[in-house]
């Protein structure tokens, strides 16, 4: 099944491509609508001094999506849906729970349960990582980025939910 799923024609691999980038901007579009205001709830927070600047979130993040939806169309397309569904399963499930964390965040303002999910990320992109290596290292190496970004994420939600326990 491999060798068959490699060989497959250009225009179903660049349309799988597609397909997987926009899974994962869709994922990014359903947290822009959570954080369509959190731009002023962002500067009003008090903020550790290592917090970076609001204008960087967006294209930090626009790039750790491409890296996701290739990383995500290497292991498809090495394998299919069919015999990489346990990679790509923990792929939308990981992908999910991201989504999830500007809702609790900004719009329900949950900081301890912002934190908690965080972490759940955190171990969801591990062992989305390990799964991906198991079948295309280059595909786990794609998540390393995100993984190193939400482990900084990690520490700022700590942080931000700590210094701001009357908005949190």
């Amino acid at each position: 099944m491999t060798a068959r799923m490699s060989n497959m024609p250009a225009w179903r691999q660049i349309l799988g491509l597609l397909g997987w980038l926009i899974l994962c901007f869709a994922a990014a579009a359903i947290g822009a609508v959570a954080s369509a205001d959190a731009g002023a709830f962002y500067e009003q927070l008090v903020r550790p001094v290592w917090a970076p600047p609001s204008w960087l979130f967006a294209p930090v993040w626009t790039l750790l999506y491409a890296l996701m939806g290739v990383a995500a169309w290497l292991i498809w397309r090495v394998r299919g849906f069919k015999e990489g569904k346990t990679a790509l399963v923990l792929f939308i499930v990981q992908l999910g729970a991201n989504a999830l964390w500007s809702w609790v965040f900004f719009v329900w303002r949950e900081g301890g349960f912002a934190f908690a999910e965080v972490i759940l990320l955190w171990c969801l992109i591990v062992a989305t990582a390990i799964s991906f290596r198991r079948i295309n290292p280059v595909a786990a190496a794609l998540l390393l980025p995100y993984l190193a970004w939400v482990t900084f994420a990690s520490a700022l939600t700590f942080s931000t939910w700590r210094l701001n326990p009357d908005l949190l």
